[in-house]
């Protein structure tokens, strides 16, 4: 019965799919709904990653400056938001692109409604637009961790609209549109590692480096997290929402996209081991939550090229080696002399660069052909050992273009004037979030306002309140002032 279904075709005359009031735009998808509503529900739980990021980086940050982390979840949705909307989506999938970069053929949206998407006829391209403009609204998100506890969040923002425009897009384009170099070498990045991970981690480690190393006058927790329970909070979120992250990027509902589910959540949890046998061994027996944690993403990173395009039990594999590989890059930060603390470069891009690499070698036909529509890409475990050639040649490209771009755009930003990257050194020891919020502050504050009152209040007893206001929190007393 489903060989008599009739695949949708794009009509170049009518680009939107057709006049709603004179034709059904429907009718093409009948029998095929299921395709759209599965990309649509994996569009939603893909979302949850932006707020778990928020969490995670929230968690790792001392608690003076977590909320700023946050609060910039959400607004990465609305600048990302806009952004897509204004042209991101055009750059990176109009079909009339170059190689390197689309038109503004969908400028504003335009025609951008019912007919099938450029990635796949089975989706309205409504439906593809929102997929694809969550991948680039949570790589963004990732990318604000290199500013953490010193950078400031409005030109953060402005930082953000511009790197989606001119790092994002053209990526995105050339390994995702049909017209696009890596496509058509082709290089195997089925859900992200090389626009995603890669990018990330190589534009949060130019972050770091442009604003420079945080402020660090002894305290003990400098570099430490704050809160493990956020961090746990945020991984869980994050390892859910990858579920739709890889599950939906073969773009319908087939077999294919159940095998990358299955992978996900493989690689994850082989990335738990990965990280905490190295752990164990690192430090003699000991554990860590937020090492658990590390571990879960960086298989999730790893397997993120690959999950399309793999078996089972390699995506174990790769899960497991790319978790150990980047848990045995610790000091990574210090051999570079960087302070990126939230490890974005050393679980996206190293994590990236690994899975991208092991995809070159482990790609099987079988599973690529698991979606019934013809898609036959092998590795060389296949017998095509060029693959690896072309994967080194997009982890090449992807690493140093993101890097180069993200340092001169924000050198460019820098010298901006009113266009201060950096908060002061003052903000910056008393928390981002004193500085850049009004009478908000992250978790339950009512023991330390007590504390406080009271040693205003009982003139003899402030002394030892604020000395245990001092015990339960870092933040500096700076409104007693």
């Amino acid at each position: 019965m489903s060989s008599a279904i009739t695949l949708p075709e794009f009509d170049p005359a009518h680009p939107n799919g057709g006049d709603p009031t004179q034709v059904d735009v429907n009718a093409p998808y009948a029998g095929l709904e299921f395709h759209y509503t599965y990309l649509l529900f994996c569009s939603a739980i893909v979302w949850l990653i932006i707020p778990g990021i928020g969490l995670l980086y929230g968690g790792l940050a001392r608690r003076k400056s977590s909320l700023a982390l946050l609060f910039q979840s959400l607004m990465v949705c609305g600048v990302v938001c806009f952004q897509w909307m204004f042209w991101g989506y055009s750059l990176a999938y109009s079909r009339t692109a170059n190689a390197f970069i689309g038109d503004l053929a969908n400028f504003g949206m335009k025609n951008v409604v019912a007919a099938p998407s450029p990635g796949s006829v089975l989706l309205p391209e409504i439906v593809f637009c929102l997929y694809q403009m969550l991948f680039c609204a949570c790589t963004v998100q990732l990318v604000i961790g290199g500013s953490f506890e010193r950078g400031r969040i409005l030109p953060s923002m402005i930082f953000a609209f511009c790197w989606a425009t001119i790092v994002y897009c053209p990526i995105a384009c050339w390994t995702w549109n049909a017209n696009g170099w890596l496509y058509k070498l082709p290089s195997l990045d089925f859900a992200g590692g090389g626009p995603v991970h890669i990018s990330s981690g190589w534009s949060a480690l130019a972050y770091a480096f442009v604003l420079g190393k945080r402020t660090h006058k002894g305290e003990k927790i400098h570099g430490k997290p704050h809160n493990t329970t956020l961090v746990f909070l945020g991984t869980v979120l994050i390892w859910f929402g990858w579920f739709g992250f890889n599950g939906g990027s073969a773009l319908n509902g087939s077999i294919r996209s159940m095998m990358a589910a299955f992978n996900t959540n493989t690689a994850a949890s082989f990335g738990v081991l990965g990280w905490v046998a190295v752990d164990f061994v690192r430090s003699k027996g000991k554990f860590s939550v937020v090492g658990a944690c590390s571990g879960a993403i960086a298989g999730l990173v790893g397997i993120t090229p690959a999950a399309g395009f793999v078996s089972v039990w390699l995506a174990a594999l790769i899960g497991f080696l790319t978790s150990a590989i980047c848990a045995m890059c610790q000091n990574v930060d210090q051999l570079l002399g960087i302070d990126e603390g939230m490890d974005v470069f050393k679980l996206h891009a190293v994590g990236g660069m690994v899975g991208s690499f092991l995809t070159g070698i482990f790609a099987q036909k079988w599973v690529s052909s698991l979606d019934g529509l013809g898609s036959e890409y092998s590795g060389a475990m296949d017998g095509v050992g060029v693959q690896v050639g072309r994967q080194l040649a997009e982890i090449c490209a992807i690493s140093s273009y993101s890097f180069v771009v993200t340092c001169i755009l924000l050198y460019a930003l820098k010298y901006i004037p009113g266009m201060h990257l950096r908060v002061s050194e003052e903000a910056e020891m008393i928390g981002l979030d004193l500085d850049q919020f009004f009478d908000e502050q992250i978790g339950d504050w009512s023991m330390v306002e007590q504390h406080t009152y009271e040693g205003v209040t009982h003139g003899g007893a402030q002394a030892s309140s604020q000395n245990s206001v001092k015990a339960v929190s870092d933040t500096p007393q700076v409104k007693q002032a």
